[in-house]
């Protein structure tokens, strides 16, 4: 079913939406939550419900206009009711990394100002009470789960359905206020504020309105057809912009179900019931499925091993081709339909991905190789790319004109344009309004014709207009001879094997390129196992000569990729070293949405990144940790420096003369 066409301009706000939803979708599921193992599931009648008591109790709790009501949690129903309520009341929401330190909570909190706080259990209460202090605007916190809290001050503390309680008790009270408030809420007033990963410094408070969240919700959802009878499950950080974008924009904008997972660890099995048809999924993500696709197949019987080579070579080969609609033989249509009915079929169910219809990767680019293996098994999986600063999209890939070494054509709305120096800027009705109490980071990134400077460098393909990245516009830099150094894109080479987790190549302004590489501990600790391969550790275990001769491999097979390309053969790894821990957004080396911060990295192991270009052969290296309870450790480790095999780049094809 296509998605409402409605003039987003007609309805001003996410509230206004929701009455519409209630009105138009009434008994249909909008929200689903998986609670003890059995599926809970509420309306659009219901939800408004929920939300407008909510809300009322938000306004008898003292929340004015202007407010900023920060968000803490994981996916629950109820955590996303509290965006709308807050909208309803004048009240701007700020959702927060659920797994935040608690100094990562007070900066932001402290920032915005936040006079209330919306937590979803104990660990998310006991992080805000231990920086309170710091908090000179905050007043009122409201909880979800009052498991272990009984005891608590509640001078300060409200127990949600209290909230709830409390707004449905005043009731008649309290309506014609929250009816006059709504009645105020203008299509470019204030929708959420979003806070950046802070890949080079500190946060940045995003504001976006509610034109940016409405018009860009319309047209990516009109892009993609999507309507009131998809599914989506909501998984990924609520503080995060595709979540805000899926999970709220387009949830109210098309009438689609929302459906929460009861925790990460049946994630998997959550996903297999659900079987959403819209799925998105950072490359981390899909990283880690076909990792543990791996893992199984290794394990499996020399039969089943067989069947599995056999039949995705095949899909390999044609499944993209048939995917797109193109033209395939009988023959290899017959093969791929028994492939299906063997392997693909049943691989995908178990992945969960039976129904997608459109599967959506973004965040980072991902590896070729990856993206084509999805693909072959006829999931629907594209890429788009975007911005917090842009409510997501910035180019998404049509059908029939899907590809790996492009993020697609300038997405409805979009405006696309390349700077002299390479950088993608673009222009849309998504474009947020400016960063909170930073005026002088606004400027620099959005110019007077609201134009956004992205910080990626790229093309635009003149024939087909679709954009091609090529990295960050501040990581692509030179090697000493002159050659492109890109390392982003022969990172993306590196973790499409299943062993390694992360991998950070340096070699800008160097006569050659050398790596860390971080392993997977699911993977290479069962490839350990199945070779008898003894470990205490993770430390031990990376640093083992087996483990890093297998890395050596992974490696030296990049490396010829890598020389086939004549503008990127620069960049191949000489040498490098497996990390004795991984990176770790607690240490401050990856962002919480896994984007590593190279310029923390090349601090924080300078000695390491030295040793690789003087010619040891080890570095003795001591390192500051961040246990999960807080507390700082080191960990002391020998790391091997080793040397991969390089391959003379290919020469330049000769053209043909006339």
């Amino acid at each position: 079913m296509a998605a409402p066409s409605q003039d987003a301009g007609a309805i001003a706000s996410i509230p206004a939406l929701l009455d519409r939803n209630a009105k138009r979708f009434g008994n249909k599921p909008a929200y689903r939550e998986k609670e003890f193992g059995i599926w809970q599931t509420w309306s659009w009648a219901e939800a408004k419900e929920e939300i407008e008591a909510l809300a009322l109790g938000l306004i008898n709790l003292g929340v004015q206009p202007g407010d900023f009501i920060a968000i803490i949690g994981s996916n629950r129903p109820h955590l996303y009711w509290v965006f709308p309520a807050a909208q309803m009341v004048g009240a701007i929401p700020v959702p927060i990394y659920q797994d935040s330190a608690a100094e990562e909570m007070a900066y932001v909190l402290d920032h915005c100002g936040a006079r209330f706080v919306v937590a979803e259990d104990q660990e998310q209460v006991d992080k805000v009470i231990e920086v309170q202090d710091q908090l000179h605007q905050f007043e009122h916190m409201i909880y979800l789960d009052p498991r272990g809290l009984r005891k608590y001050d509640h001078a300060k503390l409200h127990e949600y359905a209290h909230v709830q309680a409390m707004g449905r008790a005043a009731i008649d009270e309290l309506t014609p206020e929250l009816t006059a408030r709504k009645s105020k809420l203008a299509y470019d007033d204030v929708c959420v504020m979003l806070y950046t990963s802070g890949t080079t410094g500190k946060p940045k408070g995003v504001v976006l309105s509610n034109r940016n969240i409405i018009e860009t919700s319309k047209n990516s959802s009109e892009f993609d057809s999507l309507g009131p009878g998809d599914e989506v499950l909501a998984y990924l950080p609520m503080a995060w912009v595709g979540d805000f974008i899926f999970s709220i924009g387009q949830a109210m904008w098309t009438g689609f179900c929302v459906n929460c997972p009861e925790s990460p660890e049946t994630m998997v099995t959550d996903l297999r019931e659900i079987g959403p048809t819209y799925y998105f999924a950072p490359p981390r993500v899909f990283e880690g499925q076909l990792t543990n696709v791996m893992i199984r197949m290794e394990d499996a019987s020399k039969f089943k091993k067989r069947l599995f080579d056999k039949y995705m070579a095949h899909a390999r080969k044609v499944g993209g081709k048939i995917l797109d609609g193109e033209s395939v033989s009988a023959g290899d249509r017959f093969k791929y339909w028994l492939g299906n009915l063997f392997v693909y079929g049943p691989l995908k169910n178990s992945l969960g991905l039976s129904r997608v219809r459109v599967g959506y990767t973004a965040g980072e680019a991902i590896g070729p190789e990856i993206f084509h293996f999805y693909r072959s098994l006829g999931i629907n999986l594209k890429q788009l790319y975007g911005q917090t600063e842009a409510s997501v999209f910035i180019t998404q890939q049509p059908d029939g004109q899907v590809r790996s070494d492009t993020v697609g054509v300038a997405s409805p709305g979009v405006e696309l344009k390349i700077g002299d120096n390479g950088e993608v800027y673009y222009r849309s009705p998504g474009v947020f309004e400016y960063y909170y109490k930073n005026e002088e980071s606004t400027k620099s990134t959005k110019d007077a014709e609201g134009w956004v400077a992205t910080g990626d460098a790229g093309f635009i393909e003149p024939d087909s207009g679709h954009l091609r990245i090529i990295d960050r516009a501040k990581d692509v830099g030179k090697m000493a001879n002159g050659a492109l150094f890109a390392p982003k894109y022969v990172e993306n080479k590196l973790k499409f094997f299943p062993n390694i987790l992360e991998a950070v190549v340096f070699g800008n302004g160097r006569e050659e390129c050398t790596a860390f590489l971080n392993i997977d501990l699911n993977a290479v600790g069962n490839w350990a196992e199945r070779h008898n391969l003894a470990y205490s550790s993770y430390t031990e275990l990376a640093g083992h000569p087996k483990v890093l001769e297998m890395m050596k491999g992974h490696v030296e097979e990049v490396n010829a990729s890598v020389a086939e390309d004549e503008m990127l053969s620069g960049c191949q790894v000489h040498r490098f070293v497996v990390l004795h821990k991984q990176l770790d957004p607690d240490d401050g080396e990856i962002t919480r949405t896994g984007k590593v911060r190279r310029r923390t990295v090349d601090e924080k192991f300078a000695d390491i990144i030295t040793a690789l270009y003087d010619g040891s052969e080890e570095i003795a290296t001591r390192t500051e940790v961040t246990y999960e309870d807080g507390r700082k450790g080191y960990i002391s480790a020998t790391l091997k420096i080793v040397k991969a095999k390089t391959v003379p780049a290919s020469a330049p094809k000769a053209v043909a003369a006339e």
